[in-house]
């Protein structure tokens, strides 16, 4: 009798252990699926953002042309946008945005488009051609790349910045460094502008560093480094 209920009670043991064995797979499953779920969501919100890359292909031909497109994409997408608040959806536009939404602005108006059309925008007004391409690759490489490898490498959160990561700040300064080391082939140019700008991206800004980025950036190498600039 008493062997038949040490068997009973190693039986149950080993059942119990397997079940948190399974349950612990079972949430390792989830939490992976999660984490791949928001690196793919990351990865198509930071390839629309990098796609602001081949602005300077198109401004080098036509400056009106590529403000009329940016103007005209400000506006269309503004009204999708309030299309889409009001629970309508417009086909193809209301689908990307809201695959590309933090969760944070699901149900609001999703500001980033809006402020990365502004900041690439401004850029090409105000600066001169090779300036204002070295700004947007800024904002194209430098604040896409950093939030994507924050979200993929990052461990070792900054302090006081929201949750910025080293990592990021690390694909920022290298982002921006190589970018505009590209346009200028100047290493102390691009080494200041690199660390404006992952200083800038460190800030808690939310959308408004794709306002901030590419036009700070483009201002230092104006006003700090214009014999380089060919001004």
């Amino acid at each position: 009798m008493v062997e038949t209920m040490k068997k009973w009670n190693d039986r149950r043991k080993k059942s119990g252990s397997s079940v948190c064995r399974l349950s612990e797979s079972g949430i390792a499953g989830i939490v992976q699926r999660k984490w791949f779920y928001i690196i793919v969501k990351e990865l198509f919100r930071k390839l629309i953002h990098m796609g602001t890359a081949f602005v300077p292909l198109v401004l080098s031909f036509s400056r009106p042309l590529i403000v009329f497109l940016l103007v005209a994409a400000l506006v269309i997408y503004s009204i999708t946008e309030v299309i889409r608040l009001s629970g309508k959806t417009v086909p193809i536009v209301s689908k990307i945005t809201e695959a590309a939404a933090r969760k944070r602005d699901s149900d609001h108006f999703v500001l980033g488009p809006v402020t990365l059309c502004l900041g690439v925008l401004f850029t090409i007004l105000i600066f001169d051609y090779k300036i204002a391409t070295a700004g947007v690759f800024a904002l194209a490489f430098g604040d896409g790349l950093a939030s994507l490898s924050g979200k993929m490498f990052g461990q070792c959160v900054i302090p006081f910045t929201q949750g910025k990561t080293a990592a990021g700040s690390l694909a920022c300064f290298l982002a921006i460094f190589i970018s505009s080391y590209a346009v200028f082939g100047s290493c102390v140019l691009s080494l200041s502008v690199a660390v404006v700008g992952m200083f800038i991206e460190l800030l808690p800004l939310k959308d408004l560093d794709n306002l901030i980025i590419p036009v700070i950036v483009s201002a230092v190498i104006r006003f700090f480094f214009p014999v380089i600039a060919g001004i």
